[in-house]
């Protein structure tokens, strides 16, 4: 027969409740054997094409009949199931009843509707289902009685590479194994059972044990489904006698395989972890890739010398048959339509239009019965006679040692007796009748209790039903409550409980449930330390419960009380159907996180799926390392954009905050209290590293003694996160200095200590630039260099643990290149003086980095160093369980003594910095306008004062004019200072010194002063010629000596107090009544509002403003200096009127 392509077709699904709630976007188009998918970040961008034999639009288009069947509606394009069938199942019959093995299988991202499509949902019955029926209904029609038929079934699930009969009881550890035949080259699994069946009924009563066997496996270990590949086989023989009477057979072997999810093994993040190619995660699927893409490769001609890789899986060597062997295969992949999946889509849609390219030389098995019987005895006797003379003789000299030699020898040994068996088997097989073993076959399905009597009860009964992450696998489990009492615990128990669980933090006796005429009640068995959630909430003690209430016992035992003799005791809050999502966001609030999705945005929605997704995971390694006695606790952290990110001074503040909160689980060693952060990928790859070694621990392994480097809760000392400081740069802006004392706050918003530091507006080498470098308008950097001096000073670490060594570091753009900056480690101590500095600078300022200087900030990260210390001797006493219990208490405390335990931020720190700034920049501008305005006053003044007929009003206007309009130009003159006001602020600049390290203090002979006149321009031009000073004679109707009181350095303008209280209560008494009454109290509203980020700033401001009567820094100072010179002058007499005039006078000595 020609080769022949892989059939591949495409469906897509509705959106979802979660993409509902999401108002996800469509992204998927189908027009005829098109599917079109659109990229939703790139809108403009043209969409991608692909084509295949069949595209399937179940999006919408469709109406429920009212047996609850969907169909299209009116003029819609609608696929239904049986379209689905007709299209794809029947060939597989038809193919079947011809002699050919035929696969289908199914593809997609988890929750993309694989098993809609193969196995169906309520009256919506899957190609699976439809497939068996139609087969049955062919065999019933047959009239022939030369023609008979025999049909059997088996269903496995491969888990971690390990393989499980769901249709038997006793699964041996490690899975059963998977041999080749030697013969064929291909490969099968051992002792797997295949059970004949004779109709649909009994084909569907046995799909119903296997799911309920794997809900049961699912529950017991938390074997997410997700991660499982579901295999149902069904070998269809259809036996011919001729009429001379030898019989022929025509065999057909159907492989219906349901794949696990096929999220890319990239998404989770896992980068970097140790233990990462360790774990099976993914690895079939991986493995089923690379074997499409080599046999694509061999069927279009572009290699070849190709190896397909079949052995890399337990799957890939399963579906050999499959996929470019004797077989006619389908492949349907499963579409999700919603903007949010639009990588996994895209990536689903790749890897079926590589698949379309594979071909297949499928034949029709059709043998005389008296052949196969006679090739079979051969064969065994040629086994036979290799078990005899010792297995395959091994030839020396091969390269390889006498001991791999015989380890090869005892695998070939093994395979030879596996295939002996099997053969035997078979001829067994076909030497009882086949009536025999169907009788035999239907006497122990029959036996198999489905449920299907119980639906009478479950209206007149209370029961429980289990819910599942895999909706197929919701209401599988049911337990009716007997009146009286109910026990549930582990089957090991004496005497055994009624309901009977296994799996993590389920005890020998664990609860016991109270039916008293459909009353129900419930309580842990006391002293048994079990674990039970009733609605999210921990049981203490006994409790009534209500219709529709939820139960966790243990880790994963999740059930529902349905209480048909009590129906309105049920919350009318709930919704019709609870579902394992309803349940899991429950036990998300009540350990304080928010579910809700009204206002939140896309990035918020993920990160809650992600938390909702993570939240048990992290509950069943909890159990875990409970179990296995592993000392350490697991929680869900979220990390903040900022605490993760480093400032980028080269971008906006807008495109610097795409990131939003993180999602990671911090691992905490109860003995000494390391901790790490692992990124969600990672977590999800050691929980399934973690679930591995509890299979082991179950199957009677020893543990214990495992090397650390292959332990998964093992990890390696690293730095520890101690918190982070957003330090603000607005004052850049403006080219100011910057120096503020920040809050060091961890990931719940918590306070750590403080953090010294202080920004610099300076020259390419970090030498600061000169005070009067300040601009009033930001816009004239632009287009210019800019460079500024970051200096970490000094921190103040509250906890003793990280005394061990501390360091800061950030990140920044320096010169176009994104650069981490580190400190060095101090050690051995906790108020460790960094004095680190670091240039960054701009080679060309940009609108863009304006942006963000006003609004963005620099994120500090405080780190500290661990070491693996020896743990108090009293905590090794104590087992993992007792030392969560006592952690817990301790938060208990802490929280109840007033701090959060679920807050994600601190912002009150961030505005306190900002606002600071904003002070600042605020002073200046108040100088400025008070020079401006008295210069204005002279001006009048002296007109005034002249004579009635010198006063000519053009030149007036115009010289008030041109100071009204004038900015002001900064100039520097030389003078003494004698006055006391000027001595005075002298001394507040000797306090700022002192504070600092001195190099804000300038020259004392020096001032700066603005100018504001029509003359301006050339006194600006006699600076530039004489190194920046002009005469003081030019400039000295500018100076006003009162009004040089303020420095505008945060140090001198903002006191800070040295209190417990950090940022939250570190502003000085500064009195802002003057930038609220200027003269141009409309300059003054309009500039105020322009440095008012928000209206919590603005009415901060105001708050300040009420409090006129708190003391000024700088009258302050000058108060104290005045007081201490006076006293040493009049040995403690206060001085007299006179003596006041005579201090107050000013006199000014030209040099």
């Amino acid at each position: 027969m020609p080769d022949e392509s892989v059939k591949v077709a495409v469906r897509v699904r509705p959106f979802n409740q979660r993409e509902k709630d999401r108002s996800a976007k469509l992204i998927i188009k189908m027009q005829g054997q098109m599917t079109s998918i659109s990229n939703p970040e790139a809108p403009n961008e043209e969409p991608k094409s692909f084509s295949f034999d069949y595209s399937y639009w179940s999006h919408d288009g469709f109406k429920e009949r009212s047996d609850g069947i969907l169909e299209p509606a009116g003029g819609s394009n609608y696929s239904s199931q049986r379209r689905v069938f007709e299209d794809l199942g029947q060939g597989v019959l038809d193919n079947a009843f011809e002699g050919y093995n035929c696969s289908l299988f199914a593809y997609g991202q988890t929750g993309s509707g694989k098993s809609y499509s193969m196995v169906g949902y309520g009256q919506n019955k899957g190609i699976v289902p439809i497939t068996c029926d139609e087969m049955f209904k062919s065999i019933d029609k047959n009239t022939d009685s030369n023609k008979r038929f025999e049909v059997t079934f088996s269903m496995l699930e491969i888990y971690n590479e390990q393989v499980r009969d769901l249709l038997s009881k006793d699964n041996p550890k490690g899975g059963l194994n998977v041999r080749q035949n030697p013969k064929l080259g291909l490969f099968y699994v051992e002792n797997l059972k295949r059970v004949p069946v004779g109709s649909y009924a009994e084909i569907e009563k046995r799909t119903e044990q296997g799911t309920a066997s794997r809900t049961v496996a699912s529950t017991n270990m938390n074997a997410t489904s997700s991660r499982a590949h579901t295999v149902v086989t069904i070998t269809f023989d259809q036996i011919i006698k001729s009429e001379s009477g030898s019989e022929t057979k025509k065999s057909s072997v159907m492989n219906l395989v349901d794949l696990a999810g096929s999220e890319r093994a990239d998404s989770t993040g896992a980068t970097g972890d140790r233990l990462k190619e360790g774990a099976n995660i993914n690895k079939s699927l991986s493995a089923l890739g690379n074997v499409i893409s080599a046999l694509a490769d061999l069927s279009m001609g572009t290699k070849k010398k190709i190896m397909v890789p079949y052995r890399d899986s337990i799957l890939t060597k399963l579906l050999q048959n499959a996929l470019g062997g004797n077989s006619k295969t389908i492949m349907i992949a499963a579409l999700s339509p919603a903007d949010i999946n639009y990588d996994e889509t895209l990536s689903t849609l790749r890897y079926a239009d590589r698949a379309k390219k594979i071909k297949n030389k499928a034949v029709v098995n059709e043998n005389p019965l008296d052949k196969l019987i006679r090739e079979l005895k051969e064969e065994n006797e040629r086994l036979k006679k290799a078990m005899e003379g010792g297995g395959v003789m091994m030839q020396e000299g091969a390269g390889l040692t006498p001991e791999e030699l015989e380890k090869m020898r005892k695998q070939m040994e093994e395979d030879i007796r596996a295939q002996l068996m099997a053969n035997q088997a078979m001829l067994a097989d076909n030497e009882e009748s086949w009536n025999e073993k169907l009788a035999e076959a239907r006497t122990e399905t029959d036996k198999i209790d489905t449920g299907g009597a119980d639906d009478k009860r479950k209206n007149k009964e209370p029961y429980l039903i289990n819910l599942n992450e895999d909706p197929m696998l919701s209401g599988v489990i049911c337990h009716f409550l007997n009146n009286g009492e109910t026990s549930v615990g582990r089957k090991d128990a004496s005497p055994v409980p009624n309901i009977c669980l296994s799996g993590l933090s389920i005890q020998k006796q664990h609860a016991v449930i109270f039916n008293k005429k459909g009353v129900i009640e419930i309580e842990s068995v006391s002293g048994s330390g079990s674990k039970t959630k009733i609605n999210g909430l921990p049981l203490t003690g006994r409790k009534a419960l209500c219709h529709k209430d939820r139960i966790l016992f243990g880790s994963n035992h999740m059930y529902v009380l349905m209480n048909p003799l009590k129906p309105d005791t049920a919350d009318n809050s709930l919704p019709k159907e609870i579902t394992w999502e309803y349940a899991q966001k429950e036990i998300a609030q009540v350990k304080g996180f928010a579910t809700g999705s009204a206002g939140l945005s896309k990035e918020q929605q993920i990160v809650q799926e992600q938390v909702l997704e993570i939240l048990p995971m992290v509950s069943e390694v909890n159990a875990v390392s409970e179990e296995l006695n592993k000392q350490k606790s697991f929680e869900v952290v979220l990390i903040s954009a900022a605490a993760q990110e480093g400032g980028d001074v080269t971008q906006s503040q807008a495109s610097n905050q795409q990131g939003e909160k993180r999602v990671t689980v911090k691992m905490k060693n109860l003995l000494n209290g390391n901790t790490w952060l692992w990124e969600r990928g990672k977590f999800i790859t050691r929980r399934y590293l973690i679930q591995e070694l509890y299979q082991k621990f179950l199957d009677g392994e020893d543990v214990s003694n495992i090397p650390k480097e292959q332990d998964p809760f093992w990890e390696p000392t690293e730095d520890v996160l101690i918190g982070t400081s957003n330090l603000f740069l607005q004052s850049l802006s403006y080219c100011l200095d910057f120096m503020d004392t920040l809050n060091i706050s961890d990931y719940k918003g918590q306070e750590e200590g403080q953090l010294k530091v202080k920004l610099e507006p300076c020259d390419n080498k970090g030498k600061p630039i000169d005070e009067e470098a300040f601009v009033d308008d930001p816009h004239e950097l632009l287009n210019k260099p800019y460079h500024f001096k970051l200096t970490v000073e000094t921190a103040n670490i509250h906890k003793s643990r990280f005394s061990k060594g501390i360091l800061v570091k950030y990140s920044v753009k320096n010169n176009g290149k994104m650069e981490e900056v580190k400190t060095p480690t101090m050690k051995n101590t906790l108020t460790p003086t960094f004095n680190h500095s670091k240039v960054i600078s701009i080679p060309k300022l940009k609108q863009e980095n304006l942006d963000f200087f006003e609004s963005g900030c620099i994120t500090l990260s405080v780190y500290g160093i661990q070491e693996d210390t020896m743990p108090d001797p009293k905590l090794l006493k104590l087992n993992t369980r007792e030392l969560r219990q006592m952690e817990t208490m301790e938060n208990t405390t802490a929280n109840a003594s007033g701090r959060r335990a679920t807050m994600f931020g601190n912002e009150i720190a961030s505005d306190t910095s900002h606002l600071k700034t904003e002070v600042v920049l605020l002073q200046r501008k108040y100088e400025r306008l008070q020079q401006k305005e008295r210069r204005m006053q002279q001006i009048c003044e002296e007109w005034s004062k002249k004579p009635d007929g010198e006063k000519e009003f053009e030149p007036f206007y115009r010289a008030v004019s041109a100071v009204a309009n004038s900015t002001g130009t900064r100039l520097k003159t030389r003078v003494q200072m004698l006055n006391q006001v000027l001595q005075g602020q002298k001394f507040v600049r000797k306090m700022a010194m002192e504070k600092s390290d001195g190099k804000h203090v300038g020259d004392g002979d020096t001032i700066s002063l603005f100018v504001f006149d029509e003359n301006e321009h050339e006194l600006a031009q006699e600076a530039s010629q004489n190194n920046g000073v002009v005469d003081y004679h030019k400039v000295a109707k500018h100076h006003y000596p009162d009004l040089q009181t303020s420095k505008a350095k945060t140090d001198s303008v903002i006191q800070e107090k040295d209190d417990s209280q950090g940022d939250q209560d570190s502003f000085g008494s500064v009195d802002l009544a003057p930038y609220m009454n200027t003269a141009n109290s409309q300059d003054s509203a309009d500039r105020s509002k322009k440095f008012s980020q928000n209206g919590k700033r603005t009415a901060f401001l105001s708050d300040i403003n009420t409090k006129r009567e708190a003391i000024k820094p700088v009258r302050n100072a000058v108060s104290e200096y005045s007081a201490n010179k006076t006293s040493t002058a009049t040995n403690g007499k206060r001085p007299s009127s006179a003596e006041n005039n005579k201090t107050e006078s000013s006199a000014c000595v030209i040099q």
